[in-house]
């Protein structure tokens, strides 16, 4: 099962970056959100492929029309949280106030309940797994936050599924899409977006999406603009994972779209078993 999503944001959200970590940062920078989207929205159309689109509430908030858009054409708009923050540097209060914000602005624009979540750099950790009661208690069914394996941004990594699961709280149960992992040399790498799918030659990553029974990808508009500015502040690692690869990753996308069949996250959850999944309980866990 190979599912199809994108967060929508815009090429200087970069996590960990004093220059762009606030809201009152961003309206400094060049807008390139719309046509790189477009660019994605019109191939997914040409082809006729499903998606799901993780928006950032503040996207919403300043390019209604953009989000509208995808909604409008087919593509099912989940929440990505409002301001981008780490759910892990967030009090409960805090990620809550943002869930509500992003799943209220969503909706009123596209006149449909959100009931799918991805925290922003796939910030959930065992430190602050309270985040799925709230969830639940906001009405997301459906998560897509948990990266199994240690990572820059925390990862979970006591957890080790590479496939749909449940999770079990005190406030009741919602469903796991997690990002999927392979070893390439003994390392665990996530290869179905980001900058693993920028740096990997297409012929591999060919043969990781035919050999892989479950996939979850993660791109962005910016992953395809060879042509963006390098976010001031950057560290040398941190040019190389964010702007390594990008002359011909929308040509890789194309060839991946065209090759293989791919899922929104509504019909991804149609065909699961969730009788026979994995249950993680975390309901006594503090």
């Amino acid at each position: 099962m190979n599912i199809l999503t994108f967060d929508i944001e815009d090429w200087y959200h970069l996590l960990d970056v004093k220059a762009t970590k606030d809201e009152q940062d961003w309206e400094s920078f060049e807008v390139r959100i719309h046509k790189n989207t477009d660019r994605i929205l019109d191939l997914l159309i040409a082809q006729k492929k499903k998606a799901t689109f993780f928006c950032l509430g503040w996207v919403a908030k300043q390019y209604p029309e953009l989000v509208k858009k995808i909604s409008t054409s087919g593509f099912e708009v989940a929440s990505h949280s409002y301001s981008h923050q780490l759910a892990y540097t967030l009090s409960p209060d805090q990620f809550r106030s943002d869930l509500k914000k992003s799943i209220d602005t969503i909706e009123q624009l596209t006149g449909k309940k959100v009931t799918i979540f991805r925290a922003p750099g796939f910030s959930f950790t065992n430190k602050n797994i309270w985040v799925f009661d709230i969830l639940i208690e906001a009405g997301i069914t459906t998560d897509s936050s948990i990266f199994p394996g240690s990572r820059g941004h925390g990862g979970f990594s006591g957890l080790t599924n590479n496939s749909p699961f449940q999770i079990k709280t005190a406030s009741g149960t919602i469903k796991e899409l997690p990002i999927n992992l392979t070893k390439i040399l003994n390392l665990s790498i996530a290869f179905s977006g980001g900058g693993y799918f920028r740096l990997l030659p297409y012929s591999l990553l060919r043969y990781l999406f035919r050999k892989t029974p479950y996939i979850m990808t993660y791109f962005h508009p910016r992953d395809f603009d060879k042509d963006q500015p390098v976010v001031p502040g950057l560290p040398i690692h941190r040019k190389f994972k964010s702007y390594f690869g990008l002359k011909h990753s929308f040509n890789k996308f194309e060839h991946i779209l065209s090759e293989f069949e791919f899922n929104d996250i509504e019909a991804a959850i149609s065909r699961i078993d969730w009788h026979n999944v994995n249950v993680h309980d975390f309901s006594t866990s503090t």
